[in-house]
């Protein structure tokens, strides 16, 4: 039982688990830490997220808001927010990335079974969430030339790249009122296929940082995967099949590519500091994957001030390396 967080016994007693064998599950990009635990037949999975770095209530929150309107998030079993622990449904091991590396045949109908729940999410009222407003935008995008750039030994114009974020982005934020619930983190290692070979329900975890924003995000999110390739054939055949379910309007492509973009260079300068200051370097081979797509965003012409700035401010090698070797 060596390594187990402290309280984690009493906690599980408490919970009335007292007596179950607990197993670690490998962890994330974050401070939270996994446990799956087995009491004879029954099982559960075990969320240790501890203050200061974490906070578990806003997962609490969000799966009580998906829950209650008839979205597949894990059931919360028992959970005790200030001291980190949350005890929940156990989803299985079937996460769709690597059920579609044994199972590839499988993807058009997971991916299409995915954008399908993102179209229920989506015809809902939005939640009690924060706005995701032009501030939460500008930090996110920052981080590109607050950890990439200076990794890279790059000296930038950091003034000019959220201007012309800021210009980019602004006619987007008219079309997000009232907004639809965003999950922020929609991608194939956060979404869990619990009958794959039959009805092909899907779990959702990982959605504890929920905002109400614009309906194309969760959608960047899935189809411009970081950690999987989605083919652009793959990615526009389930835009065209959300397109057919909702009335997405004139600009939704426009706004894809905004977004598209924001989330990849926010992602780019994430990877880069979870390398810099975490000490996790394995994520800098998502980079190429992520500045790949993000180039593929810049060429929509409602991106032409963000592209021109990277013009100006990436040298070419770099940018043709996609994103260069930061190792």
């Amino acid at each position: 039982m060596s390594g187990l967080p402290d309280g984690i016994h009493t906690f599980l007693k408490q919970a009335g688990w007292g007596d179950a064998a607990i197993a670690p599950i490998p962890g994330d990009a974050s401070f939270r830490r996994y446990f799956r635990i087995r009491d004879g037949a029954r099982h559960a999975m075990l969320m240790h997220a501890p203050p200061p770095h974490e906070d578990p209530q806003p997962f609490l929150d969000v799966a009580e808001w998906l829950t209650a309107n008839s979205m597949r998030a894990p059931g919360i079993i028992a959970a005790d927010a200030p001291a980190g622990w949350v005890l929940l449904e156990d989803f299985g091991d079937d996460r769709m990335r690597d059920w579609l590396d044994v199972h590839p045949d499988g993807e058009q109908r997971a991916y299409a079974i995915a954008v399908d729940a993102l179209t229920r999410l989506h015809a809902l009222p939005p939640g009690p969430f924060s706005p995701y407003d032009m501030d939460a935008y500008l930090t996110e995008t920052a981080l590109f030339t607050e950890w990439y750039c200076p990794a890279m030994g790059l000296d930038v114009d950091r003034d000019g790249y959220l201007a012309a974020w800021r210009e980019v982005l602004a006619p987007m934020l008219e079309r997000q009122t009232p907004g639809v619930t965003v999950l922020r983190d929609y991608h194939a290692e956060n979404i869990m296929l619990l009958d794959p070979e039959g009805s092909g329900e899907q779990g959702l975890i990982d959605f504890q940082d929920a905002l109400v924003g614009h309906p194309a995000y969760d959608l960047v999110s899935l189809l411009q995967d970081a950690r999987r390739n989605v083919s652009r054939e793959l990615e526009a055949a389930m835009l065209d099949h959300y397109r057919q379910m909702v009335s997405a309007g004139a600009h939704f492509d426009a706004d894809y590519a905004r977004l598209g973009a924001q989330r990849n260079a926010k992602i780019v300068g994430i990877f880069a500091r979870l390398w810099k200051r975490d000490g996790k370097p394995r994520y800098l081979a998502y980079v190429p994957r992520v500045w790949e797509a993000m180039e593929r965003d810049l060429e929509h012409p409602a991106l032409a001030p963000v592209a021109a700035w990277f013009d100006s401010n990436i040298p070419r090698n770099i940018r043709d390396d996609f994103g260069g070797e930061l190792m």
